[in-house]
């Protein structure tokens, strides 16, 4: 766990989320290949078997996509751990607090900069029509 007191992204603090987010990587990628695996006849099935099947094989897909999505946005935090420009807002350039990355280490923003953004998108669906 990253020590609050210590410089921000320091070297210890780097490796604990570089090894966190690998690991997280590995058990989504896991679970994909996992998935990938599953797979009945339907040759023999009745209507309500098949739609059944129809169901959880678009939540699989559903998901699948989800995961392939949150891989993307590892692999793009791992690589700003690499060029030094991890645990920074993207908006403001200020660091992100420490427990909102260890919260969600994939976080770009801060929460202020996340929160002007969520108050914006929502003003805009609200008064788009």
């Amino acid at each position: 766990m990253p020590d609050k007191e210590e410089g921000f992204m320091n070297k210890n603090q780097k490796d604990y989320f570089k090894k966190r987010l690998t690991h997280w990587k590995r058990t989504l990628l896991d679970e994909q290949q996992s998935g990938n695996q599953i797979g009945d006849s339907l040759a023999e099935s009745d209507a309500a078997d098949i739609a059944a099947k129809e169901t959880e094989q678009s939540l699989a897909i559903a998901s699948r996509q989800r995961d392939s999505l949150l891989i993307e946005k590892i692999n793009q935090a791992l690589q700003k751990i690499e060029d030094g420009t991890y645990g920074f807002c993207e908006e403001t350039g200020e660091p992100i607090d420490i427990n909102r990355l260890i919260a969600r280490p994939i976080a770009t923003l801060s929460l202020e900069a996340q929160e002007k953004k969520e108050k914006l998108r929502r003003f805009h669906v609200k008064y788009r029509a």
